[in-house]
This record gives structure tokens, sequence and C-alpha cells, in this order.
């Protein structure tokens, strides 16, 4: 609906490493604590839990009416989804130290680009689409709560927009609390998905 991104197919490939992940992650006893931030339709929340059978799966997003899809999606597709509202971590739902892997598919695009794009993207969501000034937003603010939600050597993945690279890496580096473990291309050799693993500050 008018309520939520549409997925590109450039986030198949956020979904299908975030499940090899997943897979490596899996041991006997432990269930897989997995986090979606900014589900919007749940198509990657859904797309997780219907291929990591025992992980759980927690979703989050800003939007009220994005749940309501993500929720109706996630029946459909027969997933258990646990969604919550939530701005980013403003929420006593997560726990600290909870997640073995969070993934998010931010917004990336600089504000002043907004209007540049494609005209049918302008009946999707803004929110969904402005990551402000640099369209780094998100990224900083990810990076910098994210610490406290990860289990020890657990995973953030993200998705990126064209040329941002660099300047993401950088923003990992700087919070001294993740390793860059791989960049990976899509379908158009553009770097589009960045992995890191927490480790303990001042380490490495």
């Amino acid at each position: 609906t008018a309520d939520v991104f549409i997925p590109r197919p450039e986030t198949e490939i956020l979904v299908e490493t975030a499940i090899k992940i997943g897979y490596r992650l899996c041991v006997i006893g432990h269930r897989l604590k997995i986090l979606d931030i900014g589900t919007g339709c749940g198509n990657i929340a859904i797309s997780m839990a219907r291929n990591l059978l025992y992980c759980e799966m927690d979703a989050i997003d800003i939007s009220d009416n994005a749940l309501e899809v993500a929720l109706s999606n996630a029946k459909l597709n027969n997933a258990k989804v646990n969604f919550i509202q939530s701005d980013l971590f403003n929420t006593y739902n997560l726990q600290p130290s909870t997640y073995d892997l969070i993934v998010i598919n931010p917004p990336y695009v600089p504000t002043r680009e907004i209007a540049k794009l494609q005209p049918e993207i302008k009946y999707e969501p803004h929110m969904a689409l402005d990551g402000g000034k640099d369209g780094l937003d998100f990224y900083r603010r990810i990076i910098d709560k994210t610490p406290c939600y990860l289990r020890k050597d657990g995973f953030l993945i993200m998705e990126m927009g064209f040329n941002q690279k660099d300047a993401i890496k950088s923003i990992f580096q700087n919070s001294g609390y993740f390793e860059i473990i791989e960049l990976i291309k899509d379908y158009n050799n553009i770097d589009r998905v960045i992995i890191a693993k927490k480790r303990e500050r001042g380490n490495g």
C-alpha cells in the first residue's frame, strides 16, 4: 500500500546475506534472536523467519500503518514475527545484549535528491526514503545505538546507497565497536551490503 516502501531487487542481497550468516550462527541449544529495524512491509523479517525456522524474529517500525501491512503479509506467508511499534530503540520491548543479528535497510537518499527521483517513488512514504542532508543520518544513529543490543560477537548487516561505502565505513570505524567483515556488491556491481561484527571497544 501507499503506507510502505516497495522492496527493490537489491534488498534480496541483504536478505540472502543475513540468512547465510543466520545459518552459521545457529548452534544446538541456542535460539537465534534477530531484529529487523524499519521493517516497512515486513519483507526482510518475513523472509528470514521463513528460512531460519529456529529463530525468534522481532521487527520494528515507527509507522503503525506500515506495521498493519507487515502483519498482514506475515499471516499470508505463515511467518512468525513479533512486530513492535518503535522509533528505533525507543521502546522497553527491546532488551540490551539480546540479539545475535540486526538487519536494516535504512532510508539513505539525501534530502535534496528526493525530488529528482523517478515519479513513481513520490507515491511512497517520504520517511522511508529521506536519509537526511547527506543520506547518512540513520547509519549514524544505528551504529551508535546497536552495540548495546547486540550480543558479544553479534552481527549488524546494512544495505547502503550508491557511493556511500567509504562514509559508512568511517562511521563504523569511528564508533570503535565494530569490525567490518565484508562488503557485498549488487547485480550492477555496486557496493550494496556491509557486514560488521561487534567487538569489545578498544580491541583489534
